[in-house]
């Protein structure tokens, strides 16, 4: 089992969202970044943990736990020319974006950004390093463990 940290802007699909969904699951639609594309191809699998992160809004932060639901399969809002996500480059034929369906395990008060860096037991947690922007990134399993305890409030 891998873990993961899978940014949502809350205005396009927040934690609330989710958990209103039906299956209480969602695409993880509209990722245009090769890196990122890769790891839900060829990494992610059923069942990998995933940090629900706000960005880009107000107080960013881990609103949430959820688990990967499917495997990686092309996402569909790069082929719909309406959508903010489209990629007129991109072959029905040979989808270069992909996306999986991440299911809802359980909202969690906002473990913030700001409280992310002042705690040393993450400073090394990719999100937080300088110049990362990746909207999804690899969680190792010890940065899991304490973003867990710090939400159960046992830190």
């Amino acid at each position: 089992m891998l873990f993961w940290l899978m940014k949502s802007e809350p205005d396009e699909v927040s934690i609330d969202h989710l958990a209103a969904m039906p299956q209480q699951t969602v695409a993880w639609f509209g990722v245009r970044n090769y890196q990122a594309r890769n790891f839900m191809r060829d990494q992610m699998q059923l069942g990998d943990g995933v940090l629900f992160y706000h960005s880009s809004c107000a107080e960013p932060g881990i609103a949430g736990l959820a688990e990967v639901a499917s495997a990686a399969y092309p996402d569909a809002t790069q082929f719909d020319p309406a959508s903010p996500y489209h990629d007129p480059q991109s072959d029905p034929q040979h989808p270069r974006w992909l996306n999986v369906d991440v299911r809802l395990v359980r909202k969690t008060r906002l473990l913030s950004l700001q409280e992310m860096r002042e705690r040393p037991e993450l400073a090394d947690m990719r999100v937080l390093q300088r110049g990362n922007r990746l909207s999804i990134t690899p969680v190792d399993p010890q940065h899991w463990q304490a973003v867990l305890t710090l939400l159960e409030g046992a830190a």
